[in-house]
Formats: structure tokens, C-alpha cells, sequence
């Protein structure tokens, strides 16, 4: 399949989990991706196996932003699809919050995503075109001991509907996705706090799930995807749930 043959992606946050799937699956359908992450060696990694380009970029910071939006210009001359998963987890219950774990997490989706989309949409706009998806999560519905994580990704859903209303007179369509569990790092990370092994995790997870299996990165990257193609060009504003079914 090669329906975004000769399209520029930008993918935050692009080196692992989500994010690289997503990068592994704009490449293999023709797409010139840029992987942009904290992890510099992580994003070279990522890029080198798709044949993709790296930039090291720290999603808090303006200029990183700006500069990951410019070289995936440069490598394509257009930006057609901007992708943020760039994100991170400082879970703890209320009372033992510090101000550093809410400001970090906060800063990182809801600051860095600011970051990108504002410097994605002016290129979108100058062409009158372009997909943006942002990454949200269940938790956003809530999540014990995710207050700082849970705000940011219901921020995130807020900022997809008033980006697809203030885009969409431009051709701009915005939308978000909304993962459940994944196996990721990031999940193995809270396995590690709440002190179990990552396969009791795994396995309780699955249990409440109704298709009785956990998510994987590609099942979240297909769903971009396809919310990024032609299939998908009256939607916008919209908040997909990859879950595997509602909450039991």
C-alpha cells in the first residue's frame, strides 16, 4: 500500500511505543517521516529502520518544536501529517503529587502538543491541507492515580475539537486518538509502581477488556493512519477510542 506516497509526517515523540509504530507505518505506506524524540539515539534507531530522518527534540521547548516542524519541510517540502506522541507518566495518588510531577507531565502533552500544532498548522494552512492526530488516552475519562495525566489528555481532546473548528475552513483535519492499555514501556512503568509483574498487568488488563486482549502499538498506528488518509476526509473533530471496547 502506498497511499502516502510522496506526503511529509512529522511524528513527536516518534522513537517508541505508539509513536514509532506510527512511523513504521507512515513509512511502509510510502510516507517521508521525520522521528522526532527526546531520545536522540532511540530516534536515529527508529529512523535508520525506516528509512526515515531523526531530530532530537524536547517537546517543553519552542525552538525544538519549531525546529522538528521545519526539517520535516525540508525533507518534504510540505507538511502533510503531524502526529503527537510525545508524552510521559508521573503517577502518583493526590497527596503525594509534587509540584515537579504535574508541571512535567502537563508541560510535555498539553504544552508540547501546543507546541507542535501551532507550528504544524501555519505550512497547512499556507497549502490549504493536512492531517494532524493527537494522542489522548482512556485516562482522560479518568484514572486512579493520574490526576496530572488524566487532565492532560482531557485537555488534549479539548484542543482536537476547537483545532478542527478553527482548521477545518482551511482543509485542516484534527483528530484525536484515545489508546487503553498498550504494551509499551509506559505501561510496564506502572506495572513497576504499583508493584507487579508486568505479565499480572498484562493479564488483568485483558480480563476487563471485552475483546480480551491487551493493545499493541500497531493497532493505535492503524488507526492514525487510517484517520489520516482520503477514507477518512470528512472526519474531523472527532475522539476514537482504541480500546477494545468500553470499560467493563
Amino acid at each position: 500500500m502506498t497511499r502516502y506516497q510522496g506526503k511529509s509526517v512529522l511524528v513527536t515523540g516518534g522513537a517508541k511505543g505508539i509513536g514509532a509504530a506510527t512511523a513504521r507505518r507512515f513509512a511502509a505506506e510510502g510516507a517521508t517521516v521525520v522521528v522526532a524524540d527526546f531520545d536522540e539515539a532511540a530516534a536515529n534507531e527508529t529512523a535508520q529502520e525506516i528509512g526515515g530522518h531523526a531530530v532530537r527534540c524536547d517537546v517543553t521547548k519552542r525552538e525544538d518544536v519549531e525546529a522538528a516542524v521545519e526539517a520535516a519541510l525540508t525533507r518534504g517540502d510540505s507538511l502533510d501529517v503531524l502526529v503527537t506522541c510525545a508524552g510521559i507518566i508521573r503517577d502518583n495518588l493526590l497527596f503525594k503529587m509534587t509540584d515537579e510531577d504535574w508541571t512535567a507531565v502537563i508541560d510535555t502533552h498539553l504544552r508540547g502538543t501546543f507546541y507542535a500544532v501551532r507550528a504544524a498548522q501555519r505550512p497547512m494552512v499556507e497549502q490549504k491541507g493536512g492531517k494532524m492526530v493527537l494522542v489522548s488516552s482512556t485516562s482522560a475519562l479518568g484514572n486512579r492515580g493520574q490526576t496530572n495525566y488524566s487532565s492532560a489528555k482531557a485537555g488534549l481532546q479539548g484542543m482536537t475539537k476547537t483545532l478542527a473548528i478553527e482548521l477545518g475552513p482551511f482543509n485542516v483535519n484534527v483528530n484525536c486518538v484515545a489508546p487503553g492499555f498498550i504494551e509499551t514501556a509506559m505501561t510496564r512503568q506502572t506495572a513497576e509502581r504499583i508493584g507487579v509483574s508486568f505479565d499480572q498487568f498484562v493479564q488483568a488488563a485483558a480480563e476487563q477488556t471485552p475483546l480480551r486482549r491487551v493493545g499493541q502499538p500497531e493497532d493505535v498506528a492503524g488507526t492514525i493512519a487510517f484517520l489520516c488518509s482520503e477514507d477518512a476526509a470528512y472526519v474531523s473533530g472527532q475522539v476514537i477510542y482504541v480500546a477494545g471496547g468500553p470499560r467493563t
